[in-house]
């Protein structure tokens, strides 16, 4: 899939139109709005290209407003420090004259510390598993659709969103990565995971109701996403996604994942809430 791949790269290649402001454009797709993955991974673009040293170790954002695909984005950076080992911006997305999206990142010269972290939990290998294109033939629940070449390659190592029915336990995990293969710039291949951490975390918390947005009606969005990076990774390598839910509530459910490289290695921490409304 890497004409795919190439055309979410080129997605997250920013227009410099000022200093400080970009302009960022989305797919040509048939979407009722921006995917909420794009927009912060764009957002994370812009900020990087404003920081000298560092790397993002850290981001906390919120979607404010649906995004409109037939439109740019503009995203305003503004350069709030730069210290000696830590540098901080915050981004605003903007369309239509109103903000739709706001992002405060955090970079870090790298320095040496304590180091530890969780193990990976044990999976079947990615290869074993059904692509997302098989997943989505061998179900009648989709029959008549056409499952569109994606740019990121999604792995269900159980309860895909057609094998749903009955409560099941809040976790899931999926392997991921860039359906093809990048440049070596770490920037894009942060940027890159910040774009697929967005994919499957929300359907997270309808696992213990048995629903699904494959088949349930559901309207669903993300109200806030917050990431930790910590250690380098390639994003167009396999990288397995374990996700849980603590709790739904309000016609919010909350979730939060672990991603792991393939050999074990803890690379990122999110977490994230989203609105899941019933369609009547």
């Amino acid at each position: 899939m890497q004409p795919a791949l190439d055309i979410l790269v080129d997605v997250l290649d920013l227009e410099a139109i000022e200093v400080n402001i970009f302009r960022g454009l989305s797919p040509d797709e048939d979407r009722q709005r921006i995917f909420g993955g794009q927009v912060a991974g764009q957002a994370l673009v812009a900020a990087s290209r404003t920081v000298d040293r560092g790397a993002v170790h850290s981001l906390h954002s919120y979607f404010l407003r649906p995004g409109d695909p037939q439109a740019p984005v503009l995203y305003q950076v503004d350069r709030i420090r730069d210290g000696r080992s830590f540098t901080t911006r915050r981004v605003v997305a903007i369309q239509h004259g109103r903000a739709i999206y706001n992002m405060a990142a955090s970079f870090h010269v790298d320095e040496p510390g304590f180091e530890h972290s969780d193990p990976m939990p044990a999976v079947p290998d990615p290869e074993t598993l059904p692509t997302r294109q098989e997943m989505w033939a061998e179900n009648e629940q989709a029959a008549g659709a056409v499952e569109e070449d994606r740019p990121i390659d999604v792995r269900w190592v159980r309860a895909n969103p057609f094998e749903r029915g009955v409560p099941l336990p809040p976790d899931q995990q999926v392997w991921m990565r860039a359906d093809g293969v990048l440049p070596d710039d770490p920037v894009l291949h942060v940027c890159l995971l910040t774009y697929a951490s967005d994919m499957t975390l929300l359907d997270t918390t309808l696992l213990p109701h048995g629903k699904s947005w494959a088949h349930d009606g559901l309207m669903m969005a993300s109200l806030d996403h917050v990431m930790w990076f910590h250690g380098p990774f390639r994003a167009d390598e396999w990288m397995l996604y374990d996700q849980h839910t603590p709790s739904a509530s309000g016609a919010r459910g909350l979730a939060g994942g672990r991603v792991f490289t393939r050999d074990g290695r803890l690379i990122a921490s999110v977490m994230q809430e989203g609105l899941i409304r019933r369609i009547t």
